[in-house]
């Protein structure tokens, strides 16, 4: 039984128990401002015992992708500030967006794979409230989604959510013998565009010729900012985007984009309405407005002199590196997906005494603690997600572990 002894003794331990529910607030005292200033002063990492890190890996979800920039964060609070109607605000946003990416329509989704599955959805149920309510039951309906043996990754899961069977295959020739009555869809993985021997072009083109629809997953794909346009223009249907990698915006928003008709049965899959599928993936006001935010600055953006920046970035910390006997490095550009530079430092380890996975737990559990990437042969490492300067600490803590300081 809590006690009134008990439940006191509780709320003292609490870090904001002095100005939220202490004597001058059981009083009246306090007031609104001073419970702001408390909050806003508080270490919550720290109070909770968690370590805080430099991101020298990239956009990982299990590094909690990348950070908002000021602006975003301030729309976020924006939008907690008002009651609007969720519908509403969807139509809006997803208006203005399309105006911006130059396209038919967009939504803000629960990230991409939340879009990938609600994009889905939406092709097999349209606007039929029955077939809306009946997935992810498939049965009677278009139930197959094709795609390349290759593009066959975990993440394919978001369309095994909606009741589909994944049917994969390796030429157009297969793709073209494997369409039938069941096709929902095809599905296309942009990352995976070099492991596959149909290229874009013409996956879009026999979408068209056989009247199905094609969705690309470009979920890493930004930069370079015309991916942001290239897909719709090229033909694609739909086109999903994570929010929270390159655009810098809420980790678990991100973008659908593509033709009105398929979004807004695909919206009929998604809160406030609550016998879908997608219930679970609702996106709040905050991050909708976040997301447009997001969106908006990373348009503007000076693209080159960033890129640039990360190019002297990578640099400084190459040569950092190779001022250690026994180090080499090799600066390279992922084609697809995380498209940045990037840095790969290996060693002779005859020379330098401690191995890549070693040196990975010395630069995390240094100080700072800098998380990177990497296999039992070498270290990666990417600047995009550092804030400026701290590529300066991760050189200075690279060469330490290399050289055993």
């Amino acid at each position: 039984m809590v006690t009134r002894r008990k439940l006191l003794k509780t709320l003292s331990m609490l870090p904001i128990a002095g100005s939220l529910l202490g004597t001058e607030w059981l009083h009246g005292q306090s007031t609104h401002t001073e419970i702001l200033k408390t909050i806003s002063s508080r270490n919550f990492f720290k109070e909770l015992g968690i370590r805080t890190f430099i991101n020298a890996a990239g956009t990982y979800t299990s590094m909690t992708g990348s950070l908002m920039p000021k602006e975003v964060t301030a729309a976020i609070t924006y939008g907690a500030s008002e009651y609007v109607n969720l519908d509403e605000l969807h139509d809006k946003v997803g208006a203005r967006i399309a105006q911006l990416l130059e396209c038919d329509y967009a939504t803000v989704t629960s990230g991409a794979f939340g879009a990938m599955t609600i994009g889905l959805a939406g092709v097999i149920s349209g606007m039929d409230k029955d077939k809306v309510a009946q997935l992810p039951d498939t049965t009677g309906l278009k139930n197959e989604v094709i795609l390349q043996e290759s593009h066959n990754i975990v993440y394919t899961h978001a369309l095994k959510n909606v009741g589909v069977k994944l049917i994969t295959v390796k030429t157009a020739a297969e793709l073209k013998k494997a369409i039938t009555k069941k096709t929902a869809m095809l599905w296309f993985l942009h990352a995976n565009t070099d492991e596959g021997l149909i290229k874009h072009k013409e996956f879009v083109q026999i979408g068209k010729t056989y009247g199905i629809p094609t969705f690309i997953d470009c979920a890493a794909d930004v930069p370079p900012v015309e991916n942001l346009f290239k897909f719709t223009k090229m033909g694609f249907d739909l086109v999903a985007f994570s929010g929270g990698k390159g655009l810098r915006g809420p980790q678990s928003a991100g973008l659908l984009i593509g033709n009105k008709e398929l979004i807004m049965a695909a919206r009929q899959h998604t809160p406030p309405r609550g016998h879908t599928i997608g219930r679970g993936m609702k996106v709040n006001k905050e991050e909708v407005l976040g997301m447009l935010v997001a969106l908006e600055m990373y348009l503007q953006k000076d693209h080159e002199k960033e890129w640039q920046m990360w190019e002297s970035q990578i640099k400084l910390i190459s040569d950092s590196a190779l001022s250690v006997e026994g180090v080499n490095t090799e600066i390279h550009i992922p084609k697809y997906a995380n498209h940045v530079p990037s840095l790969k430092v290996r060693w002779d380890q005859n020379i330098v005494k401690i191995t890549p996975n070693e040196a990975r737990k010395k630069l995390r559990d240094g100080h700072p603690s800098i998380e990177t990437v990497g296999n039992d042969s070498e270290i990666g490492i990417t600047t995009w997600m550092m804030e400026p300067g701290q590529e300066r600490l991760v050189a200075l803590r690279l060469k330490e572990v290399l050289s055993n300081v």
